[in-house]
């Protein structure tokens, strides 16, 4: 077995990112770059896949593994929205938060 086949992420050069939901209760995420903030109603997340917020209530980062980019959060999940850091979304999204 030659190093692509153990390693399929690598032929790309980036790493994977995967959303997994359980019942709108329970949010895994892989891929994680960094947590940029959080509290009990929304996560902004940087992901290997862009910037990805996670709306809902009473949200509490149930796990956190930096090395290997994995984030689990749990509470009542609404929403999941990924910005494009050239658009015109992200840029509203960051001239509102950095107001």
């Amino acid at each position: 077995m030659n190093y692509y086949e153990r390693n399929p992420s690598s032929i790309s050069g980036q790493a994977e990112h995967h959303v997994t939901m359980k019942n709108r209760k329970l949010l895994e995420i892989t891929g994680v770059k960094e947590v940029d903030s959080f509290d009990s109603e929304e996560f902004l997340l940087q992901t290997v896949m862009g910037y990805l917020i996670v709306r809902g209530e009473n949200l509490q980062m149930k796990n956190l593994d930096v090395e290997e980019g994995n984030v689990s959060i749990k509470g009542k999940i609404y929403e999941l929205s990924y910005l494009d850091e050239q658009g015109d979304k992200a840029k509203g999204f960051f001239s509102k938060l950095f107001k």
